[in-house]
């Protein structure tokens, strides 16, 4: 569908990609899709500022001819494979789709400035090229003629139907409905806001800001960690505010003022630069969306969504904090008794947001023997990897097997083959790039580079996918380790990395996780629930000294710990949840601090409102998903009832992976998402796995 190519132009959180730089190049390479060796996929990434203006021009050229063959064919003479299927391969699948991939990754990912700064020059270029292509009313007459005619006689699958009819409703959503006149502003508007997007996103990526601290301050921190910071010629520690850093201080620094001002730091990432960014952001939206005849950009935002309207989405999130209050109440009472010495509350007697992980810490360590640095040291990342390998392997029937390959972007990068397991057929390559650098996205992170589709002869793509995040690197003599909530965010992107590996479909747009946004997560999030089953724990884990699994009185208190914090994971994910939808919601000039602080105060109750705290500045999903945050919620709500019966089979059961392939991820976006739940389950989805696992 046309919304899915818009998606990608406007950077969505996981338009992150890779970096190959190999010695021995073709002078243009063609067909990316169809890129056999692992070298000569890899060469759908650019190494110079020369190769990425050549190749976004050629492209450009071969999709131009493209779409005139396709407007130029005769109403009468219309097909799908002519006329559709081909639009479908312009947007998706062409050489030029693909390289926009590619500029992405460059632009977040290469350490290489004047290569980054080329890359975001093109992907502008290339946004407003798609863009001037998706309002050619030409093509739009030239779809709806089909659609309208040949269309009515021609034997369409179930797929092909529902690509038709999805994508015409994407047709009048964006406005070719228009008198030209008002076309014209919404095409330009979709140029503005495509390059503030990446403007927004530049912003994040590339703040480096940083506290100095004396070494007495770092009391509570391990040795390794502190001995791998850098220094000043002063000699002062330098603290930065990569996630690594920031978890470590939060979780385990003993004095308060450290916490404070490395949080602070934090949570001003890219402020105040984004913060005007954002403010045209949601101007411009605004008037896009009365443009088109919808209320607010929530509105047109969530119209194609499984929710279909902000005004349900907000009830559905207005009924979880409620279900969430009395659990929400108790954390906080019970943290709240025990207090460590650093830890004060403020006049309203909440908690300042600096101190709350350091006293959940100490809490965890009293009342349960957890300590989560201890625990880390069963998760080396070597180990937890090939455990997580081995039980896909077993459930979803699928080979890993890791290969050699020089002159990447960077020596930690990891290589992946994906295999199906029963024909030894080879579905996609995976690229592991799991530690934090310098002006490297700094999130964690999923993007399909080439979908898993089939060619017009009906030959197999072989995808290729990229799972990127920043755990901690290996410190003193230790390697690197996983903390818990690593291991969980490595499992959540793999699941990203499978469902676009498996979810092979005949339209390339509806590949993988080319799904409606608000189902996006739940395969992920799914996978995030294996770990805390006992036998995976032991799979997964192994003592980077003596190899010996998590022992089963840390996997007992791991399982105790489960429902320790669900009432605030759900409070905060909804007070996020409404801030995106607040953003958008009727209304062009918005004071985006002060809702922010409404909300705050209103939703996350507990939790001290801070004035020096600006985190909409660096909070990437209101480009990427929009008003579509309530998402994680409402696609978790419907992972737990998957999981729910997925774990009554077995979860190494290879029978109910492959149901769950064929009715759920093997069908990409290929079908509605309602569809899909009803025929896996058997019956309606429903809430009650969800409020009994979160104990609500």
């Amino acid at each position: 569908m046309f919304n899915k190519m818009a998606i990608l132009l406007l950077l969505m959180f996981a338009t992150i990609a890779i970096i190959a730089t190999m010695r021995m190049r073709p002078a243009m390479l063609k067909n990316l899709h169809k890129l056999d060796t692992v070298e000569r996929s890899l060469g759908v990434f650019p190494t110079s500022v020369s190769e990425i203006d050549r190749r976004t021009k050629e492209y450009k050229q071969d999709v131009e001819n493209q779409i005139a063959k396709l407007k130029a064919i005769d109403h009468k003479d219309r097909t799908f494979a002519n006329t559709v299927k081909a639009l479908d391969d312009a947007t998706s699948l062409s050489d030029l789709a693909l390289f926009a991939s590619a500029l992405a990754a460059t632009k977040y990912l290469h350490p290489n400035d004047t290569l980054r700064d080329a890359a975001q020059a093109k992907m502008q270029e290339v946004s407003a090229f798609f863009i001037d292509m998706m309002f050619d009313k030409a093509l739009y007459q030239a779809f709806k003629a089909y659609a309208q005619g040949n269309a009515q006689k021609e034997d369409l699958s179930a797929e092909q139907r529902y690509y038709l009819d999805e994508s015409l409703k994407d047709f009048k959503r964006m406005g070719l409905e228009l008198p030209d006149d008002e076309l014209e502003k919404v095409k330009k508007l979709k140029k503005e806001l495509a390059k503030l997007s990446l403007d927004f996103g530049k912003n994040i990526a590339t703040d480096q800001s940083i506290i100095e601290v004396e070494r007495a301050e770092l009391e509570g921190l391990q040795d390794d960690f502190i001995e791998s910071l850098k220094k000043t010629d002063s000699g002062k520690y330098i603290l930065g505010v990569d996630y690594p850093t920031v978890f470590e201080v939060m979780e385990n620094a003993k004095n308060t003022d450290l916490r404070k001002r490395l949080s602070i730091a934090f949570n001003n990432r890219a402020y105040p630069s984004n913060e005007q960014l954002l403010k045209d952001i949601i101007a411009k939206r605004d008037d896009l969306a009365q443009l088109l005849g919808f209320a607010s950009f929530a509105h047109l935002d969530l119209d194609d969504q499984m929710v279909g309207s902000p005004e349900r989405a907000t009830a559905f999130i207005d009924n979880l904090v409620e279900r969430a209050a009395q659990k929400e109440r108790k954390e906080y009472e019970d943290l709240k008794a025990e207090l460590p010495e650093s830890v004060t509350l403020n006049e309203n007697e909440q908690f300042y947001p600096w101190d709350v992980a350091y006293a959940l810490q100490v809490y965890k360590k009293k009342h349960f023997d957890v300590d989560e640095q201890e625990i880390a040291e069963y998760f080396p990342v070597k180990q937890t990897i090939k455990g997580l390998l081995s039980i896909y392997e077993q459930f979803f029937s699928l080979k890993f097997k890791e290969i050699s390959v020089k002159g990447l972007w960077s020596n930690d990068v990891r290589v992946l083959e994906v295999y199906d397991a029963h024909n030894d057929q080879l579905l996609g390559r995976l690229l592991l790039d799991l530690y934090p650098r310098c002006n490297k996205y700094s999130h964690a992170a999923h993007l399909s580079i080439i979908p898993t589709t089939y060619d017009n002869d009906g030959k197999p793509t072989v995808g290729l996918s990229i799972v990127m995040a920043n755990f901690p690197k290996a410190k003193g003599d230790k390697p690197p380790l996983f903390k818990r909530s690593d291991v969980s965010t490595f499992f959540h992107e793999f699941g990203h990395a499978l469902h676009a590996m498996l979810g092979r479909t005949q339209m390339s747009s509806f590949s993988g996780t080319g799904v409606k946004r608000d189902f996006v997560e739940l395969p992920s999030q799914m996978l995030e629930e294996w770990l805390y089953d006992k036998k995976i724990l032991k799979m997964v884990s192994g003592h980077y000294e003596t190899g010996d699994p998590l022992p089963d009185h840390l996997i007992d208190r791991i399982v105790a710990l489960k429902n320790l914090r669900t009432g605030n994971f759900v409070q905060r994910q909804s007070m996020l949840s409404k801030l995106a939808l607040g953003y958008y919601a009727p209304g062009k000039d918005k004071e985006v601090n002060d809702i922010y602080k409404q909300l705050s105060k209103e939703i996350v109750k507990h939790l001290a409102y801070i004035p020096e705290n600006h985190m909409f500045a660096s909070f990437g999903h209101l480009t990427g998903y929009s008003a579509k945050y309530y998402g994680y919620l409402w696609s978790k709500v419907f992972a737990l009832d998957l999981f729910a019966q997925i774990k009554k089979h077995g979860l190494l059961n290879p029978e109910i992976g492959a149901k769950y392939i064929k009715e759920v991820i093997g069908k990409g976006g290929s079908a509605d998402p309602n569809e899909l739940l009803r025929n896996f389950l058997g019956r309606e989805p429903n809430d009650e796995a969800f409020f009994a696992d979160m104990g609500l």
